[in-house]
């Protein structure tokens, strides 16, 4: 992979205040394989984030920097990535909580990528969207208006509803990368969690059944990486453990 050094007068080291961005490029249309592009950048120049930096760098140094950011408050995932070496988010990723002043920036590793920092997620939602990821009930509340639920049942729900599909999870667990084409991942089997858990859910045993599977559900290995990137601090590694006991307790 190729290096291109942008406003860095000494590779391999940074001025004081400054640092040296190291942002995987890649345009599939047009590039034979892929580039690392290295951006000094002064702190007092931009925001304490690493989106903030990436914004300044896209509107300073070269403007054909691509990647994808929205709500710039944790809320939407838009602008997960891997940075030093860890799936999270750009803008709650302090710059100063990196590890040095040399700081790697790629996008969401073992996924084809769009351009730069921006991965296809298309199989990412389809899998998402295969659970049928909605409230299925036939019967119809008793108020005529809402399906309600105690205090207790709605908690159930709790690490659950905060997912914001951003992909650091499943694109962080080894079996996805290997097994994406068959096994959901930890996003997508944290959201089928849910629907499972929901007291107004009438199709739980169905729900089950379409788990019941060797390499859908069964391929994670619990190593816990998706509950050590997730960068709301949610832990779809036990999400899935209930699952298989559900499936097992179902049997005796």
């Amino acid at each position: 992979m190729a290096t291109t050094s942008v406003k860095v007068e000494a590779p391999g080291s940074a001025k004081a205040g400054t640092v040296v961005f190291e942002i995987y490029r890649y345009e599939p249309e047009k590039d034979a394989e892929p580039r690392v592009d290295e951006f000094e950048v002064n702190l007092a120049d931009c925001g304490p984030m690493v989106l903030d930096a990436l914004i300044h760098i896209k509107e300073s140094m070269d403007g054909s920097l691509t990647f994808r950011r929205s709500c710039r408050e944790g809320v939407c995932g838009s602008c997960a990535m891997n940075i030093d070496g860890t799936n999270t988010l750009a803008c709650i990723k302090a710059t100063e909580d990196c590890r040095g002043s040399r700081v790697k920036v790629y996008p969401l590793p073992h996924q084809e990528v769009v351009k730069d920092l921006v991965p296809d997620l298309t199989h990412f939602y389809a899998q998402y969207a295969s659970l049928e990821p909605w409230l299925k009930s036939d019967t119809l509340p008793a108020s005529g208006r809402e399906h309600l639920q105690s205090k207790e049942d709605r908690s159930a729900l709790d690490g659950h509803y905060e997912c914001i599909m951003c992909a650091c999870c499943s694109t962080s667990c080894p079996s996805y990368w290997w097994n994406s084409d068959r096994f959901l991942g930890p996003a997508a089997l944290l959201a089928a969690h849910r629907w499972i858990l929901d007291s107004r859910d009438e199709t739980q045993g169905e729900r089950l059944d379409q788990l019941e599977d060797a390499f859908r559900l069964y391929r994670c290995h619990t190593i816990m990486n998706c509950a050590n990137a997730c960068p709301k601090g949610l832990n779809p590694a036990a999400a899935i453990a209930d699952i298989k006991k559900r499936l097992v307790m179902r049997q005796l």
